[in-house]
């Protein structure tokens, strides 16, 4: 589901976000809990995408922290062991899920992955956080069945709890072999500020939104 916002460039007043909760400075925090692909696998930490839309925010003179909980090799399952401690942390205005590619890869149930990914989404809305789930996509290592029913599941669960859908961060990317590691699996360096651009056109009417 795509944001349309032409607030491009907001202003920088705390009161905007005054209505949200915040870190104990008072900064309200941006939190990412994910897998490798939001981890930066293979990628240097600055050069990560979750590292360019901090610049991006800084640019914009959002007064937001991005906090990167995201763990290469996470599935669905441990993202719920570690969501509570983080959001009890950082207590952030909003979430963005980015789980669920390899709990597809290794073909666990699709009814496991539809609990766990509702799971953490009450989670973020009991906390007061915005949800946002991204949409991933998977090779069709199990089936067409499995994988169309896979893919559907963000779909139908965004609708379902009334979160924010964005789209998977590699459509647009996977197909091209220039903007993927040698495993086909991870986008390379090049690839990161696509991925932020594309992220930024999403959220920026969430995040600027008073």
């Amino acid at each position: 589901m795509a944001i349309n916002s032409n607030a491009d460039q907001p202003d920088n007043n705390a009161d905007n976000y005054s209505n949200k909760n915040a870190d104990n400075n008072g900064q309200p925090v941006f939190l990412i809990l994910g897998d490798s692909l939001s981890a930066g696998y293979g990628v240097a930490r600055e050069k990560n995408w979750v590292s360019l839309l901090q610049q991006r925010f800084n640019s914009k003179k959002l007064n937001l922290r991005i906090v990167n909980a995201s763990i290469s090799g996470d599935t669905t399952g441990n993202g719920l062991v570690r969501l509570p401690a983080a959001l009890d942390e950082h207590r952030p205005a909003w979430l963005l899920i980015e789980l669920g590619a390899n709990d597809g890869l290794r073909g666990l149930p699709l009814s496991l992955l539809r609990s766990n990914l509702k799971k953490l989404i009450l989670l973020g809305q009991r906390s007061q956080a915005q949800v946002l789930l991204m949409a991933i996509r998977i090779p069709p290592n199990y089936g067409k069945k499995y994988t169309q029913r896979f893919n559907a599941l963000y779909t139908e669960l965004a609708q379902e709890t009334g979160v924010t859908l964005l789209p998977f961060m590699l459509n647009n990317i996977a197909l091209y072999p220039e903007l993927m590691q040698a495993d086909r699996l991870h986008p390379t360096e090049q690839a990161q500020k696509i991925i932020m651009e594309n992220i930024w056109e999403e959220i920026k009417g969430i995040v600027a939104a008073p």
